[in-house]
């Protein structure tokens, strides 16, 4: 399977205060997201996004573009 690589990667905070994560693909962010307690509808989202992507259905940069929004929605921009 090709890496799907985001351009520029996301950096977003970890689940420990200090924690910076740096998101550089598709499959890292699908990883992330799984991670994550909070559900939004911006969550739900990215995670279809990510899925879409790996499955050919979509790009990487529109599973960037989802997971930034998701990652904003649950306040773990960097």
């Amino acid at each position: 399977m090709r890496k799907l690589w985001f351009d520029p990667p996301v950096s977003i905070e970890g689940d420990r205060p200090g924690l910076t994560i740096v998101v550089s693909s598709v499959e890292r962010a699908a990883e992330q997201l799984l991670t994550w307690q909070d559900h939004g509808p911006k969550w739900r989202a990215a995670v279809q996004a990510c899925h879409d992507a790996m499955s050919g259905g979509s790009t990487a940069d529109q599973a960037r573009e989802a997971f930034i929004a998701a990652a904003d929605e649950a306040g773990r921009m960097v």
